[in-house]
């Protein structure tokens, strides 16, 4: 990771204030890294930092896929995604998957606002860092019967 982190920010619908409010609160600190977003969440947070931000398709269109793809693709470093634990989704397998995906490539992860609070204060936040992989080469390379 460069020290111009690559943050997707996402959130479900009865998260998604909560989640445009701590940006705001944490505006300076996000403008110096590259923001990227779900469908609508990127809309919000666009008019609310006055910041660019990369939008993917809407989370239950597939944007949380997209996400997914760019976390294993090493496009982003980053993943705040302010869940609601208290109602399910209809697409809580793509959400399951991301969050999958996120721990397969070992970037951090917060799923609340404490939790990114601590990602966003890190001194890790303003240097390079080199991210430990696991050693998937077994997996990779099997043979299927």
């Amino acid at each position: 990771m460069q020290e111009r982190k690559r943050i997707a920010l996402v959130a479900h619908d009865n998260k998604k204030k909560e989640l445009v409010e701590w940006a705001v609160y944490n505006r300076q600190m996000l403008k110096n890294h590259s923001l990227s977003a779900t469908g609508t969440t990127g809309a919000l947070l666009e008019k609310a930092l006055n910041q660019p931000v990369h939008r993917y398709l809407s989370g239950p269109l597939g944007g949380d896929q997209q996400i997914g793809a760019a976390i294993s693709e090493a496009k982003l470093d980053i993943l705040i995604f302010f869940w609601d634990p208290m109602e399910a989704q209809p697409h809580d397998p793509d959400i399951k998957a991301l969050l999958r995906v996120a721990a397969t490539w070992n970037i951090p992860v917060a799923c609340d606002r404490s939790t990114a609070d601590f990602i966003l204060t890190s001194p890790l936040m303003f240097s390079k860092y080199e991210s430990l992989l696991a050693d998937y080469s077994l997996y990779t390379k099997r043979k299927i019967k």
